[in-house]
């Protein structure tokens, strides 16, 4: 499995939030850089602790014109009551039927486990991606990271 690269046009998608609504990547084109954080489980310690420090940072995150959109394979109940448990205001979304379909175009669906792996892709207003990172299972990654590049992406 190949993980989008920078410069790639990002794979459009459409997928439904944690309150039913559906969202898609072509809702931000031409308006707001994306920031699409796909990660493993809903309820999980490096998970929560990785959504939770987007939560806090959302107003600088989202303060640089963009949208940030966390994904994994989770039911959409599931993200509902996580959300809603966390206090998580940004889109949620499911990635659950067809399971990991869209974390597969992106190129970050473990099979083996049945879930996302922790992967990051910045989408340019345009829809191309212009930065990414994926890491292991249990290495979180750092919203400091997400601010410097969604600043350049407003620039």
């Amino acid at each position: 499995m190949t993980v989008i690269e920078v410069g790639d046009k990002a794979p459009d998608f459409a997928l439904k939030d944690q309150h039913g609504e559906t969202v898609s990547l072509a809702d931000f084109r031409g308006d707001k850089a994306v920031l699409l954080v796909f990660y493993p489980w809903s309820f999980t310690g490096v998970c929560t602790g990785e959504m939770c420090e987007i939560r806090d940072a959302l107003p600088d995150l989202e303060g640089e014109d963009a949208q940030v959109l966390a994904v994994s394979c989770d039911a959409m109940p599931t993200q509902r009551v996580y959300a809603d448990q966390e206090g998580l205001t940004f889109p949620v979304l499911s990635d659950f039927w067809p399971h990991g379909e869209v974390a597969t175009a992106y190129g970050v669906f473990d099979a083996e486990r049945g879930t996302a792996r922790r992967g990051t892709f910045a989408i340019d207003r345009d829809g191309v991606v212009r930065w990414r990172v994926v890491t292991g299972l249990r290495e979180p990654r750092t919203v400091s990271d997400y601010r410097a590049v969604l600043r350049e992406l407003s620039a």
